[in-house]
């Protein structure tokens, strides 16, 4: 049972908790080994909108779509006015602009990094183009992430490749329009085994700031090594004014793309407070751009995503009521069993009935996953889209 002040506190972090939803999240998705068809995946730019207008209006807290340009805009600019169409039909507005460099055969050896100034400049107009993209539909965030890197010893200059991607991120940065960010993004490995050119926040770091000051880091929830400590990462991003935003997901073993919160919740938790409490030492919101990034194999596309939304809520107004003053006080004091439990205490402080009171005041279900059940959208999205996907498996066969 939460206290008044408590459920003041809740209810204040919901209002300002906004997440954004991936496109990609809700389309037809699987392993290396192949994908795996639900009747109701999105398998249209205007299907992907609908979901996410689905997501949006049942938890009030997702009101942009991050667009990956070759799966969602074919022809570059040209499908502008498409999107911004979709985004006032469903009620949803485009989010961050993710540019592929990573599909193509021409990028198996890289695209930044590739040792071929052809190919580098491909990749370069491709991303070049994202940013005109996004200045046309007034999306702020360019998230980029490069498969780039090698897999056996001696095969590539690694140093060479570091000024190729200092010279071009350069190069893009330069695009940029005012306000505009460039969102860096790292990955430990996979699909390079030997060698990543971004491997981790360290080399994020130096290549966003090698770039230009509207470049900053992204931080991907799943692209850790095993019992890497990532909150103590997102500190170092927050003191030095480089953390730009996340892609949440939840992992297992490496890069799994899971439901938030869905193997270790205290750790989202603990990354929330990292920001929440510099926001409170500062007295002002910090500038970080929540972002999705989930392959939804198994789970259900649009129930999987309310579920991660909600999550994310609750994570968020637990680690808004850690009650700060006394956990420096005790951290001064090296209290070290009560500061510990001063933050274990607000984790598992029970805020589901406080944020179903909200919910209510705004209007909102208080149950989005029972909503989305009983209002037969998942089933009517099978049946209309079951015969194209059904086409889908004798694809993918």
């Amino acid at each position: 049972m939460t206290t008044d002040a408590q459920r003041e506190t809740i209810w204040k972090a919901l209002d300002s908790f906004r997440t954004e939803v991936p496109s990609w999240g809700f389309a037809n998705t699987g392993t290396r080994f192949g994908k795996f068809v639900q009747p109701a995946a999105a398998t249209t730019l205007e299907e992907k909108f609908s979901d996410a207008g689905q997501v949006h209006a049942l938890t009030g807290a997702a009101p942009t779509v991050a667009l990956h340009v070759l799966w969602d805009l074919p022809n570059g600019v040209r499908d502008v006015p498409e999107v911004q169409a979709l985004a006032r039909k469903h009620g949803v507005a485009a989010g961050s602009i993710n540019p592929n460099v990573f599909q193509d055969q021409e990028y198996k050896h890289g695209s930044l990094g590739n040792p071929d100034p052809a190919i580098r400049a491909r990749a370069l107009a491709h991303i070049l183009d994202s940013v005109k993209i996004a200045r046309a539909l007034g999306s702020r965030d360019l998230s980029l992430w490069f498969a780039d890197g090698s897999n056996y010893p001696g095969t590539q200059s690694i140093r060479r490749r570091i000024g190729w991607f200092e010279e071009a991120l350069q190069e893009v940065h330069g695009h940029l329009g005012s306000g505009q960010r460039m969102l860096v993004e790292y990955k430990p490995f996979e699909p390079a085994f030997y060698h990543t050119d971004i491997a981790d926040w360290g080399m994020a770091l130096l290549l966003a700031r090698a770039a230009g000051p509207q470049a900053v880091v992204l931080v991907d929830t799943g692209h850790h090594y095993l019992s890497q400590n990532i909150e103590q990462i997102v500190a170092w991003l927050l003191r030095e004014k480089m953390l730009g935003g996340f892609h949440f997901n939840d992992r297992r073993y490496a890069d799994d793309d899971l439901t938030l919160g869905s193997i270790d919740p205290y750790q989202v938790f603990r990354i929330f407070h990292e920001i929440v409490s510099l926001e409170r030492e500062a007295s002002k919101p910090y500038d970080v751009a929540y972002m999705i990034d989930q392959s939804h194999n198994l789970k259900g596309k649009v129930e999987a995503m309310v579920q991660t939304v909600c999550t994310a809520q609750e994570l968020y107004a637990k680690a808004a009521l850690v009650d700060q003053e006394r956990l420096a006080r005790l951290q001064d004091e090296c209290r070290l069993v009560e500061a510990e439990e001063c933050l274990r205490g607000a984790f598992w402080t029970d805020v589901r009935p406080a944020i179903r009171e909200w919910r209510r005041s705004k209007g909102l279900a208080q149950d989005p996953l029972k909503a989305l059940t009983e209002s037969g959208y998942v089933e009517r999205m099978a049946r209309e889209r079951g015969q194209r996907n059904r086409g889908a498996i004798a694809t993918y066969a």
